[in-house]
This record gives C-alpha cells, structure tokens and sequence, in this order.
C-alpha cells in the first residue's frame, strides 16, 4: 500500500506544479540583462534576439519590457511584410511605434508591451534608417492563448458613432387594415405607401 501512495503523491504533486505554472502572468526581459541595445561602431546588436525570443514561451497576458535608451525604437506589429521590410513608415495600423517622447539621445528608459493578440508577433528597431533591424535587433514570437487576457488588458469594443442628424432616416411604414364595413380605397392606399417610401 506504501509503495503505490509515493507515486500517486509524486503525481499529485507535479500536477499542482504545473498548474500553479500555468496561473501567473510572466514578464520578458528582451534580450536578457543585455537589454535592447544597438553598437553603432559595430553595427551589431547586444544579443541575438531570435535566439533569445526562441527559449521563451509567451503567452496572452504576458509583457515584453525593453531596458533600453532612446537611441532604439521598439516597433510591433503583426505584418510579416511591415518586419521584412525593417520600416513603419508605410504600415497598417497593426503596427505600433513605441517611444518615450524624449528628444534628447541615449536616455534610458524602460519599455513596456503588454501581449494581447495571439499568434505571430514581431518587433524590430528601425532606428538609423532600419539599419538596426537589418543588423539583428528584431525578432518574432508565436502568443499563446495560456490563460487568455486579464480582465486589466481586455479591451472594450470599439465606440460607434451614433448617425447624427443629417443622417437620412425613413420611418416604418404601418398599413393599418381597414374598419370591416368600410370600402378601400385601392388607389389612395398604394399613393400613400409610394409616398411614404419616397
């Protein structure tokens, strides 16, 4: 009897592990304590984003954070087209510029994205004319559904303007049946409902 209890308590107990694992939110450094940071003299990035975003597992809910300064762009969207071309300039509006508004270069600063659609994501810099994208400062994530969106990141539908008043607008057309005894009047019924439409 003692023997069968340890591996029912061993399995017990990794399925509360991964459980817990599966109930929390992670936030992703990118690239590490590296951060998100170009060498101008090098042209080289500080780390190997796709290498780094290829050991995570992200999921909805989670945040990317880029410690980096405002000499870096972070950029996302959703286009493979928008990534491939290293460039925001003529984008959709699935792509969004993340900046701190600083006007003064290589101040730091911390980035925060928080991830809430799911399936493929990039983000790149195209700062210098995209040539930091093009020399390694991007990289593609796969989102995951994980315990979907927190009630904090889940968005409202979007507001609809109402039709103002120049609006054209027709009202319902109701035929009323005639009294039992009463005698139609064929031609004056069909002129209202024509006007009525009209």
């Amino acid at each position: 009897m003692a023997s069968a209890t340890v591996p029912l308590v061993t399995v017990f107990a990794l399925f509360i592990s991964a459980a817990a694992a599966a109930t929390v939110y992670t936030n992703h450094t990118v690239g590490g304590t590296n951060g998100w940071f170009f060498n101008a003299t090098t042209n080289t990035s500080a780390a190997n984003y796709s290498d780094w975003a290829a050991n995570q597992t992200f999921d909805l809910g989670d945040y990317l954070i880029f410690n980096t300064n405002s000499n870096q762009t972070v950029i996302q969207t959703y286009n493979l087209t928008t990534y491939g071309n290293c460039s925001a300039d003529e984008s959709d509006n699935g792509t969004f510029v993340y900046n701190s508004g600083h006007s003064s270069f290589g101040e730091a600063l911390a980035i925060v994205v928080p991830l809430t659609i799911e399936g493929p994501n990039y983000y790149f810099s195209d700062a210098s004319y995209g040539v930091q994208c093009q020399s390694g400062m991007a990289f593609e994530i796969n989102v995951k559904h994980g315990l979907g969106l927190p009630p904090s990141l889940n968005q409202p539908p979007p507001y609809i303007e109402p039709p103002g008043p120049d609006t054209a607008y027709s009202s319902p057309v109701t035929a009323v049946p005639p009294p039992s005894n009463a005698r139609v009047n064929v031609r004056l019924v069909l002129y209202c409902l024509f006007a009525s439409l009209l």
